[in-house]
Formats: structure tokens, sequence, C-alpha cells
């Protein structure tokens, strides 16, 4: 005795399927426009940008520089702090070129010099 499989209505179809019809398509439909025309449209849609931008009185805002380097330090430090108290860090080390980390390590030796801690000197 053979089995049969129920007639699930497919066989028409994949009778006429062609694997052709799914091969991708030419690479100009999926082409990006020109950054001056998405400006464009953005701008009739009412769109605003995001970014900063300079005026004729201000130079351009640089960007962050780069902090990320290989010093051997590996402990996590997280303390809560003033915006304007964060602000000065980072404008000294970025003064000094130094990273966080190595503008902490200056900071805690002249504290320590300033006020010894009790009991070691």
């Amino acid at each position: 005795m053979d089995k049969q499989r129920a007639d699930l209505g497919f066989a028409d179809t994949l009778d006429d399927f062609d694997p052709a019809d799914w091969a991708p398509r030419a690479a100009t439909a999926n082409d990006k426009p020109a950054k001056a025309e998405t400006s464009r449209a953005a701008e009739a849609a009412g769109f605003r940008s995001r970014e900063p931008r300079a005026t004729a009185n201000e130079p351009p805002v640089p960007a962050d520089p780069p902090r990320r380097r290989r010093t051997g330090r590996n402990a996590q430090f997280n303390l809560k702090a003033r915006p304007d108290t964060i602000e000065a860090f980072c404008a000294v080390a970025d003064s000094q070129g130094w990273g966080l980390g190595e503008t902490l390590e200056y900071a805690v030796a002249l504290l320590e010099r300033e006020y010894p801690p009790k009991g070691r000197g």
C-alpha cells in the first residue's frame, strides 16, 4: 500500500516557480540620492539637523579629544560630581594632554602633598 499525500494546493504555484525571479536587482535600484538632494528634501519637510553648526562669529565646534590609551589602569572608580567640576577636571586633562586616570593620579599626588594623610607623615 502506497500512502499518498494530501493535496495542499501548492502544486500549481510550484510548477510555475522560476528561481531567476529571485535574483538580486540591479545596483541602481538601491543607490542613495546625493546628500544635497536629501538635505533639500529634509528642509522642505521641516526636519532640522541636530548637528552643531558654526555661526559666522563662532569657530566650528571641535570634536572631543580621544582619551583611550593602554596604561595598565584596570580598576573602575565611579563617583558623582557637579557638572562644572567634571568640566573643569576634563579641561585640565585636555590642556595637559593627559587621560582622565592620569589626571586623577596627579590630583591625588598634589592633594597628598598639600594635605598629608594623618599617620603617614
